[in-house]
């Protein structure tokens, strides 16, 4: 029996299906992600669109903001018009066709492409989280365990994804090959975005042949007519359960913020200020974006594991987005000397990899965490869109990710030692925070 079969033996079967349904659409999202805003500062003769760094990290936080802002009305859509099973198939062929569009090297279908991934991605993923929650509907004890495993496969696409699409984007064989070929090698970023593209569609394969889902009365929303729902009123004690969530919210937000710095300050740092060679062999810098991923594939079945043997002993949620928290402010930390260092060479790529070690450790403290709680505090009938909001924490957390990136001087290392500094102060004092509201959210949770 393979390792994934031991994880998943426990787990009800439906489980495997959307492990590899988000691995795929993962894969396409973190392939893009690796080169996007490496393909938009690269000049002209690099085959890039030339933007200035700080224009680039705008677009870079408002479009992975929105990749989550839209999942808000993906999950309403979701819940009372569509299903979440009809919505991920939609919302998965739609971030197709994005993707394609990004293969065409002219700036209209840039933005073309960047608005249908945006559009496709608000309805796929709330319902296949809302999926994997409606497994365990009647065994809680496994249910943060059932979404570390699923956050694992998200993160296996993830970790294969810089590897393939930084390859083709930005590797010096590949851009040799497309020479051999007749080809210009400046439309290697392309061929990057068009296996994106391709993992996509594999995703999309994976979950219309599925089997092991839950009841059609639960794929298929409770009613399909043109006349908005109507709200029923919420009772106390879900009132309660809901400003929990509105609470977490925050610091998913702040978590966020300095976390998707791995796709940009962090991406743009290691392009330039990394050494990024290994003996006579140079990589593309957006290969470390992979360790993210590999990180979180080599803990999550440990974590889980360690969640299950502790059972009822095990801390609270909240708990563990306080350790989340400190765990990302030490790894953000790590970047303040490396941009010292970088003024006077190129700084080895352990600098960064030791701060993806820090901050993914938090991040399966928090974010697989924080999709359970959301599942579990959430009114049953309004689970798609509660999720779209939460997703919204992900929306902002991206958007100040951008602002933040704006903020450095790319071509100053002390202006990234100081942007990277207030990181990680802002995480560390959020986790104290968090901590002093505990009190305040285990009564509310009663």
């Amino acid at each position: 029996m393979n390792p994934l079969s031991l994880l998943l033996n426990n787990h009800p079967k439906g489980l495997q299906v959307l492990f590899f349904t988000e691995l795929w659409e993962r894969f396409s999202y973190y392939g893009m992600r690796a080169i996007l805003i490496l393909y938009m500062i690269a000049s002209p003769q690099e085959g890039g669109l030339n933007f200035t760094s700080p224009f680039a990290s705008i677009i870079y936080g408002i479009y992975t903001s929105l990749v989550y802002m839209t999942a808000i009305p993906g999950g309403f859509i979701a819940d009372n018009y569509l299903g979440p099973k009809l919505a991920i198939i939609i919302g998965g062929s739609i971030i197709a066709l994005g993707h394609i569009l990004l293969t065409i090297n002219t700036l209209p279908f840039f933005y073309s492409g960047l608005i249908a991934i945006v559009i496709g991605t608000g309805l796929l993923k709330p319902s296949v989280s809302s999926i994997v929650g409606n497994l365990y509907i009647d065994n809680e004890s496994k249910r943060d365990s059932g979404f570390i495993i699923f956050y694992m496969g998200i993160n296996l696409g993830a970790a294969l994804a810089p590897l393939v699409c930084g390859f083709l984007a930005q590797s010096n064989e590949f851009k040799s090959f497309l020479t051999i070929c007749h080809l210009d090698p400046k439309m290697s970023w392309h061929f990057g975005f068009g296996a994106a593209a391709i993992g996509m569609i594999l995703g999309l394969i994976t979950f219309i042949r599925q089997k092991y889902l839950i009841p059609d009365g639960q794929v298929k929303p409770s009613h399909i007519d043109l006349n908005l729902p109507v709200f029923t009123p919420l009772t106390k004690t879900e009132t309660n359960k809901l400003l929990i969530i509105a609470l977490l919210f925050l610091f998913s937000a702040m978590f966020w913020a300095v976390y998707e710095q791995g796709g940009a300050s962090l991406n743009i740092f290691a392009n330039k200020y990394t050494n990024c060679q290994i003996g006579n062999y140079n990589f593309p810098p957006s290969y470390l974006q992979t360790f993210q991923a590999v990180f979180i594939i080599i803990f999550a079945p440990l974590i889980s594991k360690l969640w299950l043997n502790l059972g009822n002993k095990q801390p609270s949620s909240q708990a563990k987005f306080v350790l989340g928290l400190i765990l990302l402010g030490i790894g953000i930390c790590l970047m303040v000397p490396a941009s010292y260092l970088a003024l006077t060479h190129k700084i080895s790529p352990l600098w960064i990899v030791g701060c993806y070690l820090f901050e993914v450790l938090g991040e399966l403290c928090l974010s697989p965490v924080g999709l359970s709680t959301v599942t579990k505090l959430a009114p049953s009938r309004y689970v798609g869109l509660v999720l779209g909001i939460w997703y919204l924490s992900y929306a902002l957390g991206n958007f100040l990710a951008g602002l933040w990136c704006s903020l450095c001087n790319i071509n100053n290392p002390i202006a990234y030692a100081y942007v990277f500094l207030s990181m990680a102060i802002s995480a560390l004092l959020a986790s104290i925070i968090l901590y002093l509201l505990l009190p305040l959210i285990n009564k509310l949770e009663k």
